[in-house]
């Protein structure tokens, strides 16, 4: 089975995927990264301290629902507070949450995941220390938060996904964000080990 376990020894985590999970998981963070980088896309060519004193961020939340429910209002009561909030925080946030999801396509990579799968019964194992692990578990967060809120997830509604046809395209795309769930809880677990 896929997912994490702990080196008794070395204590470092332990990813074991087959080839198309680990496709699948660099296709969903790359998803991810595309996102997070679409609406904001700029290139910065100022000097980088000029760059990091910069608080011209956005004032207004996303028009993406996932961008808004992976940057939520943090002030619904007061919109000037909101603004202010948003202006500062949401492109380190932004660059933080894409930096993680890069760096999972940047491990399976190194880990020999080839740029096209052609290889059946290709095996993936990924060896993180702490902070790595820690990092695929925040963008395993934020994947299956977008995967949630692109398909409508609402807690209670376990009847309905569970009653959609096996070839109903939900029904296999609620199949992934599960997945995801269980390769969460195995990071958890390995981490708790």
């Amino acid at each position: 089975m896929s997912g994490f376990t702990r080196h008794r020894r070395s204590r470092r985590v332990i990813a074991t995927f087959t080839g198309f999970e680990a496709d699948l998981l660099r296709s969903l963070t790359g998803q991810l990264v595309e996102l997070l980088r679409n609406e904001a896309a700029t290139v910065d060519d100022r000097d980088p301290f000029e760059a990091l004193m910069d608080f011209s961020g956005p004032t207004v939340p996303p028009e993406d629902p996932v961008l808004a429910r992976l940057f939520p209002t943090a002030y619904p009561d007061d919109d000037e507070a909101a603004s202010e909030f948003r202006r500062f925080t949401e492109g380190g946030l932004r660059d933080g949450k894409a930096a993680a999801a890069s760096a999972v396509i940047d491990a399976l990579e190194e880990a020999g995941l080839p740029p096209l799968l052609e290889e059946d019964g290709l095996v993936i194992d990924v060896e993180l220390d702490e902070p790595d692990a820690m990092t695929w578990l925040r963008s395993f967060a934020d994947v299956r938060l977008a995967l949630a809120t692109r398909l409508g997830v609402e807690e209670g509604d376990e009847e309905f996904w569970w009653s959609l046809p096996d070839d109903d395209p939900r029904a296999q795309a609620h199949d992934i964000y599960e997945w995801m769930g269980a390769l969460q809880e195995t990071l958890v677990d390995a981490l708790q080990s």
